[in-house]
């Protein structure tokens, strides 16, 4: 009987990830104008059905049905871009259990940085997201509808910081606030495609007055995370 598949998904606006055990990642573009996946959110599942089965084909030998599949969801991402994932992973993969995991919680794992208080601020393509982990579950999370890609739109790195700002004030004004002090005195984690941005981190740390840390690898954290997620899940099932 074959041993079960640990598996990884990323969907994201700019470009999608698989990982899974034994095989290792693959991974490629989504696409422009014609996203299946747009704003953190899937808007054509069949799209994404295509995308996710091209990238699995590359895979030297099939990845069996009955697995585990622990995919990355937008923090505050609502029941119903839950249920358009599943579907595209039920038909992908035909799993066996599926586990949704925050993005910013994934990016932490993958990082190695879960432990204590932090600010985690994914700025991707699409999407920002700012969420306080304590002990790597999210507590409290805030997000915007604008990424790196608007900056060829007009936008500019001083508004993504701005958004980041934004959001950490109102974390900070909230009931997490000593939390939130700890977690800025330690530095926020900066993943995603704005980590790659050489401006965002420097006009982070100016406006915080503090550290702002970059990522190892901040386009795959949140996929490593996942990863070695569903690994846990395959050894102690109880687990969610």
């Amino acid at each position: 009987m074959p041993v079960p598949t640990a598996l990884a998904v990323d969907l994201g606006s700019r470009s999608a990830g698989v990982w899974a055990s034994q095989r290792g990642t693959v991974s490629g573009p989504c696409g422009d104008a014609d996203a299946p996946v747009r704003r953190g959110r899937v808007v054509d599942v069949d799209g994404c059905v295509t995308l996710l089965t091209g990238l699995v084909r590359r895979y030297p030998e099939p990845v069996p049905p009955g697995g585990v599949v622990v995919a990355c969801r937008p923090v505050l991402a609502a029941p119903a871009d839950e249920q358009a994932a599943r579907r595209v992973l039920d038909a992908v993969f035909a799993p066996a259990r599926v586990v949704f995991v925050d993005t910013v919680r994934a990016a932490a794992i993958g990082s190695g940085a879960a432990a204590g208080s932090l600010l985690v601020v994914d700025a991707g393509a699409e999407l920002t997201e700012v969420a306080l982990l304590l002990d790597g579950r999210v507590t409290a999370a805030r997000r915007t509808d604008i990424g790196t890609r608007d900056l060829t739109r007009g936008a500019t790195t001083g508004l993504l910081a701005d958004t980041v700002v934004r959001h950490l004030d109102e974390l900070r004004a909230g009931p997490e606030r000593p939390e939130v002090l700890s977690a800025l005195a330690r530095g926020p984690l900066l993943v995603g495609d704005g980590a790659l941005q050489p401006d965002l981190a420097p006009a982070l740390s100016r406006a915080l007055r503090g550290p702002v840390h970059r990522a190892a690898a901040p386009r795959t954290a949140a996929l490593t995370g996942a990863g070695l997620a569903a690994m846990s899940l395959l050894r102690h099932p109880a687990r969610a």
